[in-house]
This record gives C-alpha cells, structure tokens and sequence, in this order.
C-alpha cells in the first residue's frame, strides 16, 4: 500500500479517535469500513519476471526478484498510488503466453519490439531499458567491430529468425547500407546456437546479446566458459527494451508511461544501469544515435 493511503487511513484513524473522545456519536464501526473501503481502491498488478535474464531479470541468492527491470518497476510502483505490484518470477515462454492470456498484467524479460509482437500485447509509448548487441567472433576476427567491417570482409552470418529483433537490426543496416550488405539467411526457429556455430566453423560470425554471452561464456558455471579465450564479443549497438501488458491493460499502460516520463526527468535510470551493468547503456545510445546521423 502507497504512503499516500497511509496518510489516508491514518487521518480517518484520529477523526474517529477525536470524535469519540468529545463524546460524539461512536462511529468507530463506519469509520473503520470506510477505512477499509478506501484502502480497496489500490489494484493489485501481477507482473511476471523472466528469472534466466541476469542483470536484467534474475532471482537473487534469497529467491527474491532482482535486476534492473525489477529496480525499475519498483521506482514506477512508488508513483503510482492507485497500483500496487506483486512480482513473480517465471519462465520465458511463460511469461509471454500469461501475460497474452491475462494471467499476468504486465511482464519484462529483455523484452525487444516487434510487429509480431505488438499485434499480442501493449507496448507502452515509452521504453525503459537497452540491450547491448554485437557480433560474436572467433579470436583471429577480433578485429571486426562492427556489421559494416563484417560485411567488408565478405564474412558469413549465423541465421537468424525473422521474426528476431536481431533480424530487424541487420535488416536495417543493409537497407542502410545498399553497396555493402551483410549477408542475412533467415532461421527456421527462433533461436540458434550461435556459440556452436560460430566455434565449430558454420559461420564466421554470429549476432549476440551480451547478457547471453555473460551466462554462457564469461560465467564460470556456464556451458561454454571453456571457449572464453577463444571467442569475442564485440558491441556495435544497443536496442531498446519495453515492459509488456496485456491487451486489457491500457490504462494500466498509460498510467505507466507519466511515471517513466517523470522519473526519465531525473538520473535515476542511469543510476540503475550502472548498479546492475557497470555502465549506462543510455550513453552508449546516445553515441549510436550521434554516429548514425
């Protein structure tokens, strides 16, 4: 319950008390359901978290929600006084299936747009997190830094599902850039093991979120922290993350968007970027933005 209801409940509490004491009609009863009453008016949000996403979503050593889209949704949570969040941590797919369903209000993940994807959910109008994205290489093409350098040397990319946001940045990049494309197959799934095809030789390189690359390379527990030496990762741009709501949640979503627009008049954000990723991501965005001018 917000500190504004608090306030609310306290100020009924001493009128009743005051009233009582000056010998006035006990109305202790109807003051206290009134109380109760308007202690109802807060809603409860069910908001899924994916708990696989460190530092962006991810269960702490305590199983309590943790990361920086969880942060962020606490800073939202405190504006709005008529809201109140209940976090619950899940799987990816279903997060995605509950909150299409309604069994989830609202859900972050690393979530990227797509047209996809916007025919399922709201996509609230303001975006609250980036995602760095680079190319996954073997170390003797560690000098490639970006899809411009990748495209140059006649490099040959992992597939990648068209319906990826990662699709849609090449995508963009060749329409961009019409004499030196990137040669893009589209995947039959959504998902490839870039880190095999890249290590075993089936590309040359590979389109990689760096979170993924963190759990699966750099991480000592992870599945190919033997290949750490002989694999880069090299950042070239940022995409922009979203909250997910359910489609019967529009108000909810509007109600989101003035909270981040008041909290984006502040460093806060920032703040957060550098706590869970030991930087801010919206500086690298900035430069991204600048440079494609």
């Amino acid at each position: 319950m917000k500190f504004k209801k608090l306030l609310k409940l306290g100020a009924i509490g001493l009128l009743a008390a005051s009233l009582a004491a000056c010998g006035g009609e006990d109305t202790s009863t109807s003051e206290n359901k009134n109380a109760e009453e308007s202690g109802s008016d807060v809603k409860k949000v069910k908001v899924a978290y994916a708990i696989s996403w460190k530092p962006i979503t991810y269960q702490d050593e305590k199983g309590n929600p943790a990361g920086y889209e969880l942060d962020m949704l606490r800073l939202v949570d405190e504006k709005l006084e008529d809201y109140e969040f209940e976090y619950i941590g899940t799987t990816d797919d279903d997060l995605l299936i509950g909150v299409e369903q309604g069994k989830y209000d609202l859900g972050v993940k690393n979530i990227f747009y797509t047209d996809e994807r916007a025919e399922k959910y709201i996509f609230p109008k303001e975006f609250t997190g980036l995602s760095s994205v680079g190319l996954l290489l073997k170390k003797e093409n560690a000098h490639i830094k970006d899809l411009s350098d990748f495209a140059a040397a006649g490099l040959e990319l992992a597939p990648i599902a068209a319906n990826n946001a990662q699709y849609t940045v090449v995508a963009k990049y060749n329409e961009e850039h019409p004499d030196n494309q990137v040669k893009l197959v589209a995947g039959d799934t959504f998902a490839v093991d870039i880190v095999q095809w890249v290590n075993e030789g089936r590309a040359d390189g590979g389109i990689a979120l760096e979170p993924v690359i963190e759990k699966q390379i750099n991480d000592p527990e992870g599945p190919y922290h033997n290949l750490k030496d002989e694999l880069v990762y090299n950042e070239f741009t940022v995409i922009k993350t979203w909250t997910l709501f359910n489609k019967n949640q529009q108000e909810l979503a509007d109600a989101f968007d003035e909270a981040v627009k008041e909290i984006k008049q502040t460093d806060a954000l920032n703040k957060l970027m550098v706590k869970h990723y030991g930087r801010d991501l919206f500086e690298v965005l900035k430069k991204v933005e600048a440079e494609s001018k």
